[in-house]
């Protein structure tokens, strides 16, 4: 999605090699006309399923599922990280360890809410590791329902999480694929590649 790689470059901190903030604009201060255009790309990239719920984990990925969702014509639900004293029904749960706070919490979701006749689409705005987004397809999986696939905004492709979700078998997409990164640096995977190709011929020539 070339307007989000644009903003990652313009208005992303790169803090080190595997850590890159978008607070400014994604996920603490949000360009609400930017979140509904990521919701209309998901909805058209995974548009030929008969989605019935989008699914995420609060709180950074809501605004994300919420625009995919209104898009698609369907609820969305969010896998909340603690159980509140007025939830006293039967939960699905699934153990997250969360990278960036160095923790490990409990996702929960309602049993009322997602069954085996959902079609579900998980959307969420990072994928690294993955932890969040296998425990997710983790509580699909306990509640029987289908899997579409999972759509991430950003994805660090120099860290594990697609592998370990493909090799469940998940369809991924992800809008900003970054290869790699340094500060003051961002380079994406299609420019990887790209440069890679050229560097070839350029042997190839000499």
């Amino acid at each position: 999605m070339k307007l989000l790689k644009e903003r990652i470059c313009q208005e992303g901190l790169i803090l080190s090699e595997t850590v890159l903030k978008v607070d400014s604009f994604l996920n603490h201060q949000v360009d609400t006309e930017l979140v509904l255009e990521i919701g209309k790309e998901f909805a058209q990239i995974f548009g030929d399923e008969p989605i019935t719920k989008v699914l995420t984990v609060e709180a950074s990925g809501i605004q994300f599922a919420m625009a995919t969702a209104a898009a698609l014509g369907v609820p969305f639900l969010y896998a909340k990280k603690k159980k509140a004293i007025t939830q006293a029904e039967k939960m699905y749960s699934a153990s997250v360890f969360s990278f960036t706070r160095q923790e490990t919490y409990q996702i929960c979701v309602s049993q009322k809410y997602l069954g085996p006749s959902d079609k579900v689409l998980i959307v969420d705005d990072f994928l690294a590791t993955g932890a969040a987004l296998i425990g997710l397809t983790d509580i699909v999986k306990e509640a029987g329902a289908q899997l579409v696939g999972c759509g991430c905004v950003i994805e660090k492709s120099f860290q594990e999480g697609r592998n370990w979700l493909e090799n469940k078998g998940v369809r991924v997409h992800s809008l900003a694929r970054i290869a790699s990164m340094s500060p003051g640096k961002v380079e994406f995977l299609e420019e990887h590649h790209l440069n890679r190709q050229t560097q070839g011929r350029e042997e190839i020539v000499k």
